[in-house]
């Protein structure tokens, strides 16, 4: 891959060892939040306190091993990109039915997180299913849907990276002037090095954003360390430390999220395809939607196996891409290295934990932003006919909709309104049904 003004490294090149580390770090710090929250959210509402802290270094301990999976490929098995696993925030939902239905029986904790796990591990069977015959559902994966799907993913990350810009929402400073000047400065600071026209600057702007921002919150006294304390001193993995169980009726909703799961997964690796100069279209880029979806789905089973929640491609850190210019797969080891050493050490990962929520948005605003304008460049690979705009506007219309005013499904059964409530998943379900209700006009077929 011929190198460009924006590529520092291409996908099979191998950067200087201080090159690789700096790059993971910086991938690490974008997708850590993200790799543990879902368990933090899952945690708390069904009030497991006592076993979160082992739960967070699984997460972590899985996502190393699952990126390092995608990313080595082990024949039809990964996709051989940068891709960061970890737990998608539409699996939360679902699995939250699962865990108060048994909570509302008098099931303990294990029982709790038992029946999540089973029902995570036999669910993976769908995603594994649907990526052997992805290729020939062309109708569904398409630039139009993925393009869709990619920016509404971004959308939606924007409101998350906003929300911690401004402090997140539940704590009492939220949208103070201090929360609101720290992040923005932190912005200010990744803005200039990531613009410098030094290769080192622009490859260390994300690290020197949050670093910088780190500092300046200790040096006003707002990094609090009392969470430290919490966490044991080494976790080590048990296979099925919970148990394992299964049940029909809360296993179909989790099977549907996997389907979508597989749609989303498609729309990651085709922005992560497009920031590393790969090819969206043709053998190569279905071989690699293939394999990162049956990566997902074995990944998936294996996260269920050592007390983890599904495992899915994160569009986080494609943007990570973009800002720093490396492409290189090799990175993704040293990612895959530093994720399984914050799990076997949580002390170390609780430092990473202490950054303030302003830090951390700050410093990942623009890289949600960019997966947006990533969707975008997507859906203008093709011309937007009559045909194209109206799947565009509904989709994005009904899965913004659903984001901006949540209290719309305030009246549908608890299922439901847990389905629909993820913007991607009616904006992914949408594009998809209208893809192929909608028929093209012969000139449309002609062009295609």
């Amino acid at each position: 891959m011929p190198h460009n003004n924006e590529i520092l490294y291409g996908l099979h090149d191998k950067p200087k060892i201080s090159h690789c580390i700096t790059a993971a770090i910086q991938h690490v710090m974008a997708c850590f939040i993200g790799i543990i929250t879902p368990t933090l959210i899952i945690g708390n509402a069904l009030d497991l306190q006592a076993e979160i802290p082992y739960l967070i270094s699984m997460a972590l301990m899985v996502s190393g091993v699952s990126t390092f999976i995608q990313a080595k490929t082990f024949g039809p098995i990964g996709c051989g990109l940068i891709a960061v696993q970890g737990t998608s925030f539409t699996f939360i939902g679902a699995l939250l039915v699962a865990g108060f239905m048994v909570k509302e029986r008098g099931g303990s904790n294990d029982d709790i997180l038992a029946i999540m796990f089973g029902i995570s591990f036999w669910g993976a069977l769908v995603e594994i299913g649907l990526s052997r015959f992805i290729d020939k559902v062309k109708s569904i994966i398409t630039p139009l849907t993925t393009g869709i799907v990619i920016t509404t993913i971004g959308i939606t990350l924007i409101k998350v990276g906003m929300t911690d810009l401004a402090g997140g929402y539940g704590y009492a400073d939220f949208g103070s002037p201090e929360n609101l000047l720290l992040g923005t400065t932190v912005l200010f600071i990744v803005i200039v090095f990531n613009a410098s026209k030094f290769p080192m600057f622009r490859l260390s702007a994300i690290f020197i954003g949050m670093f910088s921002g780190s500092v300046i919150a200790w040096w006003f006294d707002l990094l609090n360390y009392d969470s430290m304390v919490e966490l044991p001193l080494v976790s080590v993995p048990i296979p099925f430390k919970y148990g394992f169980d299964f049940q029909w009726e809360v296993f179909i909703p989790i099977a549907l999220v996997y389907f979508l799961s597989a749609i989303e997964t498609a729309g990651d690796l085709t922005a992560n395809s497009l920031f590393c100069r790969q090819p969206i279209s043709g053998p190569l880029y279905i071989k690699r939607v293939k394999g990162g979806i049956l990566a997902d789905g074995i990944n998936s089973m294996l996260a269920a196996v050592f007390n983890n929640f599904p495992n899915t491609t994160f569009g986080q850190n494609n943007a990570v891409i973009q800002m720093t210019g490396v492409a290189s797969r090799h990175v993704a080891f040293y990612i895959a290295g530093f994720l399984v050493l914050l799990g076997l050490f949580p002390a170390v990962g609780a430092v990473i934990q202490l950054m303030p929520k302003a830090v951390l948005g700050g410093a990942t605003l623009v890289m949600f932003a960019t997966i947006a304008v990533a969707g975008v460049k997507i859906l203008t690979t093709e011309p937007i006919d009559r045909r194209s705009s109206l799947i565009i506007a509904t989709s994005m219309g009904l899965g913004l909709g659903v984001m901006m005013v949540p209290d719309a499904l305030a009246q549908l059964p608890p299922l439901a309104k847990n389905i629909l409530s993820s913007s991607v998943t009616v904006a992914g379900f949408c594009a998809i049904l209208m893809s192929l209700a909608i028929p093209k006009t012969s000139s449309q077929q002609q062009d295609i």
